[in-house]
């Protein structure tokens, strides 16, 4: 929006020069603080050799131009709702022009003048004062509106009040019951009783759900369909449970989690999913089962915690048995008891445990199978209780 402020649009320019330096000027900060008023910017630009005033009048709108230009606001909700909001509609030029209202200065109405002695117009510091101004546009756009005559609190007023005048009313004032009702009062008045909150629906079993006239695409069963839309039915349910109780959504999924849920929650999937992947799903089942989407993420995925946190954890259970190695890698607490292998109740049938930390302060228990850490136990917030559940 600023563009129609920059320094080539006004007066006469001479050459590109000055316009090139007050491009420079802006870009290194050599413009001081900006003043700006209805009809004028002035600033103090920093030059090598001096320190100049340079001033830019732009030509405010006469009151028949205000009039059209805010019956066409006015004429546009989203422009009213967008205005009250503190923001600028991004077509407002646009709805300008349209009421034949040149919104954004032309070339004869801006008028630039400088302390300095140069003769072009505008000068290299007129030019750097044009360019700040036009990105303080971008920033915030009503600024234009007070440069052409009308400050912001003017223009909220104009749109809040009710219109005065109709055709036919020679006193050109309406009697209270045609006055209506300003839109500030309408926004300031408290709303009626909100509807209760309705009762969430029950969960569908799969012999509530028949699936009928319903072509499954090819290379997925009739039965593997009706899981599909259980699946879908249950997915919105929790969706609706959390938009009632104004609690959490269920979190999105990539295609992989999804897959892995799916498998996990409907073992009858795990085939053709698992051929239609290309890739194991066991381990990533036992991990969602054991901790959902943040189990399956420690499964695959290292990461960094807070070095406090594996410390505590390692603190606690270094203190149940002093004969225990723990060693740290990422997010992994490696547990081995050397001298008594296989011994410890809690390590089960191997000598060797990991505890794994997810990214939302849980521990994950898992047991070296052969050369395959595998998910072993439930997460757990406590270390302790991860490490010596009954798994």
């Amino acid at each position: 929006m600023g563009a129609g402020l920059g320094a080539g649009d006004g007066g006469h320019v001479a050459g590109q020069r000055p316009v090139e330096e007050g491009r420079r000027y802006a870009n290194s900060g050599q413009v001081g603080t900006i003043t700006i008023s209805a009809g004028r910017i002035a600033a103090t630009v920093y030059a090598p050799e001096d320190t100049y005033e340079s001033v830019v009048q732009v030509d405010e709108l006469d009151a028949e131009d205000w009039r059209r230009f805010l019956e066409q606001v006015a004429a546009r909700a989203g422009h009213i709702a967008a205005l009250l909001d503190g923001e600028m509609p991004h077509n407002l030029v646009e709805a300008a022009s349209d009421a034949g209202v040149a919104l954004l200065p032309g070339i004869g109405d801006l008028d630039p003048s400088c302390t300095c002695d140069a003769w072009e117009l505008p000068c290299q510091h007129a030019a750097a004062l044009c360019y700040q101004v036009a990105w303080l546009l971008d920033a915030d756009p009503f600024v234009l509106l007070l440069l052409r005559g009308r400050t912001r609190e003017d223009i909220l007023t104009e749109l809040q009040r009710p219109s005065t005048t109709t055709e036919g009313d020679s006193a050109g004032e309406l009697d209270s019951e045609q006055a209506g009702v300003s839109l500030a009062e309408v926004l300031a008045a408290t709303p009626g009783e909100l509807p209760e909150v309705p009762e969430l629906p029950g969960k569908v079993a799969l012999d509530q759900l028949p699936v009928a006239a319903i072509e499954p695409p090819d290379g997925v069963g009739p039965a593997v369909l009706q899981l599909l839309v259980l699946d879908a039915a249950r997915r919105a349910r929790a969706v609706l449970n959390a938009l009632l109780h104004n609690t959490a959504e269920p979190a999105p999924l990539d295609e992989w989690q999804d897959t892995i849920r799916l498998a996990a929650d409907f073992p009858e999937l795990a085939a053709p999913l698992t051929t239609a992947t290309g890739r194991e799903l066991a381990l990533g089942i036992q991990a969602w089962q054991y901790g959902g989407a943040p189990g399956l993420d420690v499964l695959e995925h290292a990461w960094t915690p807070d070095p406090a946190d594996l410390n505590r954890a390692r603190t606690e259970l270094q203190a149940t048995d002093d004969q225990l190695t723990i060693t740290t890698s990422a997010n992994h607490l490696t547990i081995t008891d050397p001298d008594r292998p296989g011994t410890a109740t809690h390590l089960g049938a191997s000598d060797r445990l990991q505890l794994r930390l997810d990214r939302i302060g849980r521990w994950h228990a898992y047991r070296l199978v052969g050369d395959v850490w595998t998910p072993a136990a439930p997460a757990s917030v406590d270390p302790l209780a991860a490490f010596t559940t009954d798994w």
